[in-house]
């Protein structure tokens, strides 16, 4: 597989300045496409903005991801991420990769490019607990990470099942789902008054949290003196 020929023959291609072997291009106006080219010739890094293409940020994730050969090969996990990365005056953390059967970037046009180019964007430690299977990577990276959006906030690892006996609410089944940040707290306010009710939940360490309200509250069947606060929610999440 030729990949810089295959970029080549996209059209109206450009050398990214000050990054040997990578090159950028826009298919239409609020999308800019950037792509690296492994040492080797082999792997391909790319990244893709949406609405705003910060040219730096882009640049260093793509060299950062070079550097580590993030995601590279068949044996690379549907979602992998690298910490240690930082650039300018964003909280990103870390540099993450998804992998050709996640991304599908070319799929439909290319599909020999697609299956040799990891997609890799900035991201926080706190979104990824590095065992997702595959359906798992793709709901969380074309459904809640919007990896594309450059101002993004975290998005953190929460999975979590819940019941509510004064609103009716619920998870279904016994296990635990991915959620987000915001119905996490919502639920964890609807608790009080309705004894009987819980909010379990686990981060991207594994660390999980029962919260229950019978008259007084209870973390892990530990008394609290009051509700969870949105602050210790936060923390519990282990995002900035």
């Amino acid at each position: 597989m030729n990949i810089e020929q295959a970029v080549a023959e996209i059209g109206n291609v450009e050398e990214v300045p000050g990054l040997p072997m990578a090159w950028w291009w826009s298919p239409m106006s609020s999308f800019v496409f950037s792509l690296a080219v492994d040492v080797d010739g082999r792997w391909a890094y790319q990244m893709n903005s949406l609405d705003v293409h910060d040219e730096g940020l882009s640049r260093a994730v793509l060299a950062f991801a070079r550097e580590h050969q993030l995601g590279r090969g068949p044996d690379a996990r549907p979602l992998a991420v690298v910490p240690g990365f930082s650039y300018g005056a964003y909280r990103f953390d870390a540099v993450a990769a998804a992998s050709p059967s996640v991304h599908g970037y070319h799929h439909g046009r290319n599909a020999a490019l697609n299956e040799v180019v990891s997609a890799v964007f900035p991201a926080y430690q706190c979104e990824f607990r590095g065992d997702e299977n595959l359906e798992e990577a793709v709901l969380r990276f074309k459904r809640m990470l919007r990896p594309t959006i450059v101002s993004r906030p975290p998005v953190p690892y929460l999975r979590m099942r819940y019941e509510n006996t004064r609103t009716g609410g619920g998870s279904v089944g016994p296990s635990r789902g991915f959620t987000t940040h915001d119905v996490l707290e919502r639920e964890l306010r609807l608790l009080e008054g309705a004894p009987g009710s819980f909010v379990e939940f686990e981060n991207s360490r594994g660390e999980v949290w029962n919260v229950e309200w019978n008259g007084s509250w209870l973390v892990n069947d530990t008394p609290q003196d009051g509700p969870p606060s949105e602050d210790w929610a936060a923390s519990a999440l282990g995002c900035p």
